[in-house]
């Protein structure tokens, strides 16, 4: 393994002795595994070579009994939702629209940014080292998210339903809220996009097709072509989301995305549980992403067709949406997901399908699997480091068929961002996680002391 380093200008981090799934065609797993990171970027991978010297470094890392990942790009989520978290799994439908739980739109500054952290803090410890979010306050949450040392995307709401009448049942569609949510997006993508040392980024977060109008979505699709950026948003997740978008506007939700220019490869769609066949063969066609939350939808009793959208041309990425941020979970329920459909274990649903979708397909639907989603010379040093060395993990016959089956985010013991290490130890590095908590405990609890006044 060649290196231009020596001891006036060494690496900055060599880590060594771990078992590496790279998720990379070409470098597959490697057993043992030397991996050079300086700027933050990968300089080398390749096995750990005792014949060659060890690069010198800044800091060296026998990471023996770990088995490393790329770092998981968590495509769909609201980290401030967490203050539903241990509630809203039992309500059967999206706190967005249910009577006497907290909304976005009575979330305070303050509340934001505490939760927010919260949330993008469990993700950060369980692996996730990019979230794709979006919710209230983003101008505020999208910086105090970042300084955790992670990637994030995120974008508020876009809307021109009024939602402080939803979940009363009254849908009443205002152009001035989906000029104002439009450019608030606007404004933060000239704000933050590639700050923090290129981490954060803004996408458009197109709510849902039965919460923008066709007027709103159409120009999203137009702003997000002037800016160069994605559009995210939640598509057939309910049956009524499809039944208002039919009685409005005549068509499935899929139809109309398509009419108005959003599907394709720069469009992130969540959940796709209640699409049609017509509309599988359309998001294939199209190439668009989609944003497969397995655990949610199971938690509701629902299955998203991701056998069918994936043999239709359809990238599939992961995401934990709402109350937790376990991305290895959600690996465990893809792959469970995708057998039920099948109604046996075959070849179109295995370990390294969950992996590659929780990685590199997580990278692809971002635009960004030049630059991130696995380990290979040249991209981001983004890694995730477990600790094997525990009872439920052994024996190590298989480490893929461990992590997809058996581990969990709390094995999590090291998480390297953009090539510093953030997650140590199974702690966080940039935050002191007491005060974390009890910020996000008192201002949930004052959310839903509002909340419940109300009923």
């Amino acid at each position: 393994m060649t290196q231009p380093f020596d001891a006036q200008h060494p690496a900055d981090l060599v880590i060594h002795g771990a078992r590496v799934l790279t998720v990379d065609p070409q470098l597959g797993e490697i057993p043992n595994a030397r991996l050079v990171i300086h700027q933050g970027r990968l300089v080398a991978v390749g096995p750990d070579d005792s014949s060659l010297p060890m690069p010198p470094a800044r800091r060296t890392l026998n990471l023996t009994g770990r088995v490393i990942t790329p770092g998981f790009v968590n495509v769909h989520t609201h980290t401030i939702l967490s203050m539903v978290r241990g509630v809203a799994e039992d309500m059967g439908f999206a706190p967005a629209y249910t009577p006497g739980v907290p909304h976005g739109h009575e979330v305070s500054e303050e509340e934001a940014v505490a939760l927010a952290r919260l949330g993008a803090a469990e993700a950060l410890l369980f692996g996730s080292t990019l979230i794709n979010d979006s919710y209230v306050h983003a101008d505020l949450t999208l910086p105090a998210m970042g300084e955790l040392g992670m990637r994030v995307i995120t974008c508020g709401r876009i809307h021109d339903v009024d939602f402080s009448r939803v979940h009363e049942g009254v849908w009443e569609h205002r152009d001035a809220i989906g000029e104002r949510t439009l450019n608030e997006a606007i404004a933060l993508h000239e704000r933050w996009q590639g700050k923090l040392d290129g981490r954060l980024g803004v996408e458009l977060a197109a709510h849902a097709p039965d919460t923008c109008s066709r007027a709103l979505l159409a120009k999203v699709a137009n702003t997000r072509d002037a800016l160069g950026i994605h559009v995210n948003g939640h598509l057939s997740q309910s049956v009524k989301e499809n039944r208002r978008v039919a009685e409005r506007d005549g068509m499935t939700p899929s139809e109309l995305l398509e009419d108005v220019g959003l599907l394709g490869p720069r469009f992130t769609a969540a959940h796709c549980m209640y699409v049609t066949n017509s509309d599988i063969e359309r998001i294939g066609r199209t190439g668009t992403n989609i944003a497969h939350i397995p655990r949610g939808n199971a938690t509701g009793g629902r299955i998203a067709p991701t056998t069918r959208l994936r043999a239709a041309g359809a990238n599939l990425a992961l995401g934990t949406d709402n109350m937790h941020g376990d991305m290895v979970e959600v690996m465990r329920w893809a792959l469970i997901m995708g057998r039920v459909q099948e109604s046996e274990i075959n070849d179109i649903w295995q370990p390294h399908h969950v992996l590659e979708m929780a990685t590199l397909g997580g990278a692809k639907a971002l635009g960004l699997d030049s630059e991130l989603g696995s380990i290979t010379p040249g991209k981001q040093a983004d890694l995730v480091v477990f600790d094997f060395r525990r009872p439920h993990l052994a024996p190590l016959i298989n480490a893929l068929g461990n992590l997809v089956h058996t581990a969990q985010g709390r094995d999590v013991e090291m998480v390297i961002c953009n090539g510093q290490v953030v997650v140590e130890d199974g702690e966080l590095c940039l935050a002191d996680t007491p005060t974390l908590l009890v910020n996000a405990q008192h201002a949930a609890e004052a959310l839903w002391a509002r909340a419940r006044a109300q009923i």
